[in-house]
């Protein structure tokens, strides 16, 4: 629909903007819900935006949520962010580099919290196109 109004397709901050309202419409009976939605910006660099359940959002470099988002974000901002971190030269995360540290981080999760889930999709959204990866988190 957005593209045929516009004429173009859909932009990871256009996305945002209409998560943004559908979610604040519903701020006196709100879906009691913590999105995050990632994709590429029109200079195609990473785009991450957070959301809370009345529709306020931000843009971030990098974002965890749901029940183990407690544990995961501190992780996060040590590994990815350098917080905390003294001497450390901030080298860029390679592919690789990244999809260890989110599989690690996600099997922590798993063993740590009942309510993370026994499976992780993990989506590569590329120059290049998608693609999809999934790993199973618990094996008991």
């Amino acid at each position: 629909m957005y593209k045929h109004s516009n004429n173009k397709t859909m932009t990871s901050g256009a996305i945002a903007a209409m998560l943004s309202t559908i979610l604040y419409s519903r701020r006196f009976f709100p879906y009691y819900v913590y999105n995050i939605i990632g994709g590429l910006d029109e200079e195609g660099k990473g785009a991450v935006y957070s959301f809370d359940p009345v529709g306020s959002y931000q843009r971030d470099a990098y974002k965890a949520g749901g029940s183990a988002s407690a544990m995961l974000q501190p992780l996060l901002d040590n590994q990815i962010g350098f917080k905390n971190m003294e001497s450390v030269e901030h080298l860029p995360l390679t592919l690789e580099k990244a999809t260890q540290l989110i599989k690690d981080v996600f099997i922590s999760a798993a063993e740590r919290d009942v309510y993370t889930g026994d499976c992780l999709k993990i989506c590569f959204i590329t120059k290049d196109g998608i693609r999809e990866e999934s790993l199973p988190l618990r094996k008991d």
